[in-house]
């Protein structure tokens, strides 16, 4: 068995906790405990050998999921990880993944998406080993039993028993409130969007209901080149489970929640005897059922209040109603129209050799940042036209190059790079490095860069 790892989605509906660059499947939504994406690898490994993971993903998260897992303490594969040009929707990158394992072999695969909750991962592992007879001559899907109506997710009508599973009968769409009444009455399950099939079976039904993906990757090893060749983004449910006759639905228990939106965030968090979700050193008084998020070292203090969602971020706050969270994604549409790019950034941004937080900026004047350059890492070799930066070092030792000629700077002392100076930031010691540095100049916005390497140090 192998088994595909989808981890490119932007998790729009969690803004402004989860933003485009640093999307909800790499949070850690508790504290110290591991993301959902690392829950995801790890659930993964019950079911296979680290070698066996396939991870489809996009360019600006390929460091993301490399740092995601080398926390775990695996030593992975990065050909393993399947980088797409361009977002097309599941089914162009599951087939990503499928042409890449039935290079080596035709094979059962598992695929999962990185951003769901799964509460009793063995269990559910158990099961898909005993669903893998079924991938003969099914593609399976597994059904989620539904514990009250839901209109954010769509049904699954079951038939004649197969297995220990039924052959589906129709995928339904989201439905409206009676109506998904009506649809757990009738015995019908949730759709999870995990999938499980055979490489060989699968690639002759996306033959047969998706010519253009199938050929897109035919004669190619290249994905760039494959995903050019097609034309319209198509999710595997529409593209291929709700056109074939091979398809059978198992239907599980396993404490699943795709944590769609904050509302999905508030049933499976732990809660306080009021039924509130409160982080750190909040202060909560006279309040019931609420969600409470900020970053640390931000108080929010609630009276009086009930049923709210509050995300407070350094640079965006989101008070809603928990029911109406859902409309999250209105804002967030909204904000992209304007093009503004708190959607993308979060204060803290991540980057292939560590992260920064900007403390302080007034624009076209200066910005103040805290970067942090993890062990063994360095920056890209650069140049900017239009700002000085001031470099102080505040942890560890900074090696510094500056127009080819390179200098140490230890904790306490700093360092001036004028304009128009190539320079490199690395850390070559045993622990992070942390520098302050204040930019200044008349132009400070990300493009005002030029690189003679990239972020990872290739030419």
């Amino acid at each position: 068995m192998k088994a595909i790892i989808l981890a490119g989605g932007s998790g729009t509906r969690l803004w402004p906790l989860s933003r485009g660059r640093y999307p909800k499947q790499f949070i850690k939504l508790q504290g110290d405990k591991p993301s959902l994406f690392q829950e995801t690898f790890e659930r993964s490994l019950l079911l296979v050998e680290l070698n066996d993971i396939y991870v489809v993903t996009n360019e600006r998260y390929k460091f993301l999921v490399m740092g995601a897992v080398e926390e775990l303490g695996y030593d992975y594969n990065e050909s393993n990880i399947l980088v797409e040009p361009e977002a097309k929707n599941t089914l162009p990158a599951i087939y990503a993944g499928v042409h890449e394992i039935a290079k080596r072999e035709h094979d059962s695969v598992i695929v999962f998406p990185s951003d769901h909750m799964i509460l009793k991962g063995q269990e559910f592992a158990d099961i898909i080993k005993n669903s893998e007879a079924l991938t003969k001559d099914s593609i399976i899907t597994f059904g989620i039993k539904p514990d009250a109506p839901n209109t954010g997710y769509g049904y699954i009508a079951p038939s004649n028993k197969k297995l220990n599973g039924y052959q589906v009968e129709e995928f339904k769409e989201k439905p409206d409130y009676d109506t998904a009444v009506e649809y757990i009455q009738k015995g019908y399950f949730w759709n999870s969007g995990i999938f499980m099939f055979n490489t060989e079976l699968f690639s002759s039904e996306v033959k047969s209901y998706s010519i253009e993906i199938h050929d897109a990757f035919a004669g190619t090893n290249n994905i760039k080149e494959a995903f050019g060749k097609i034309t319209k983004k198509i999710s595997i449910d529409y593209g291929i489970m709700e056109k074939s006759s091979k398809v059978a639905v198992v239907p599980v228990d396993i404490g699943w929640n795709d944590l769609g939106s904050f509302d999905s965030f508030y049933e499976v968090l732990d809660k306080d005897e009021n039924n509130n979700i409160i982080s750190e050193g909040n202060i909560v008084l006279d309040s019931m059922n609420n969600f409470v998020h900020s970053e640390k070292g931000k108080l929010v203090a609630i009276i009086g209040v009930e049923d709210l969602i509050v995300v407070d971020n350094r640079d965006a706050l989101l008070i809603c109603k928990r029911d109406q969270s859902q409309k999250v994604k209105v804002v967030v549409d909204t904000l992209k129209e304007k093009k503004d790019v708190r959607t993308e950034y979060h204060v803290k941004d991540y980057r292939p050799w560590g992260n920064y937080k900007i403390l302080e900026e007034e624009k076209n004047s200066f910005k103040i940042k805290r970067i942090k350059v993890n062990q063994g890492k360095k920056l890209s070799y650069q140049l900017h036209h239009h700002r000085s930066e001031h470099w102080i070092v505040v942890k560890g030792m900074a090696k510094v190059t500056i127009d080819d000629e390179v200098r140490f700077v230890s904790a306490g002392e700093s360092i001036f790079i004028k304009a128009g100076q190539k320079h490199r930031l690395e850390n070559t010691g045993k622990l992070p490095l942390e520098i302050i540095e204040v930019q200044m100049g008349d132009y400070l916005e990300e493009d005002d860069i030029i690189r003679f390497d990239d972020e990872y140090g290739r030419k």
